[in-house]
């Protein structure tokens, strides 16, 4: 299956990247094209995928097409690749924009897959929320869902729930960066390295995500087990807690949702 990236951002060489290292897409049957040509052209050589000199061309070339521009240019490359759409199946990672206005922008009976990928799709340990249109085929369907999921795991929802997913799967990876970068400042503060305390708490983060995966028990569960009474962690908790730390998580995301409904 030749797949072919219009736009070749951070998001679109995070999810290239991913599927070259699952190995489920050979670097051969990646094509790609973006506006700028000194960006794509080095990723090109870099990682033995295939550049094009047109985006009509790759999609000429290419049987599933990924959209991955920035929404106020996705109108436009529609516009000028949609002769050569027929008989693709079109992949959109452009935030924001609906499978109802791609299809008024391509073609009603173009098969059509949204995705709305993280960053961490990179590193196989991604999560990808989709939503199809009816032209999609089962068949189809399945087979772009099992592409996805070879990248971490995947979501089936509703195009109404894309706000709150974006918020909570798309953007939490700053935040999260952000809490690791919080904790290991701290480090410092009392005498490690920065390199050290960075690896330190990175570890306990991955570990505590993996045991709330792994767990049948709730986060709330888990943090018991870890608070002795009286103990460092119980005053610390109530810390964090008095500075507002879980008013602060739900007003960050609370901003994220309402910026992603700016968008929409």
């Amino acid at each position: 299956m030749k797949i072919g990236f219009i736009g070749v951002g951070a998001m679109a060489k995070a999810i290239i990247k991913g599927l070259i290292a699952s190995k489920n897409v050979s670097a051969a049957d990646i094509n790609i094209h973006s506006a700028h040509q000194a960006n794509y052209e080095p990723f090109a050589k870099e990682n033995g995928v295939v550049s094009f000199d047109s985006n009509q061309e790759l999609v000429a070339q290419s049987e599933v097409v990924v959209l991955a521009v920035a929404p106020e240019q996705a109108e436009s490359v529609l516009q000028e690749v949609r002769p050569q759409l027929k008989d693709k199946k079109l992949v959109s990672i452009v935030g924001g924009m609906s499978i109802n206005r791609l299809e008024e922008l391509s073609d009603y009976n173009l098969p059509i897959l949204r995705a709305l990928p993280n960053i961490n799709v990179e590193i196989l340990a991604g999560m990808t929320a989709l939503a199809a249109n009816a032209q999609l085929k089962e068949t189809d369907k399945k087979q772009l869902g099992e592409l996805f999921q070879s990248l971490g795991e995947i979501s089936w929802q509703p195009e109404e729930a894309f706000g709150i997913f974006s918020a909570l799967a798309g953007s939490s990876p700053a935040y999260v960066d952000f809490f690791i970068d919080s904790l290991s400042r701290v480090g410092v503060k009392y005498g490690l390295s920065k390199n050290a305390a960075t690896k330190i708490a990175a570890q306990a983060v991955q570990g505590s995500a993996q045991m709330v995966l792994k767990s049948s028990q709730t986060p709330f569960e888990l943090i018991d087990q870890v608070s002795s009474p009286g103990g460092s962690t119980v005053a610390g908790l109530l810390a964090m807690e008095e500075a507002g730390f879980m008013t602060a998580v739900v007003k960050g995301i609370d901003a994220t949702i309402q910026k992603n409904n700016q968008v929409d």
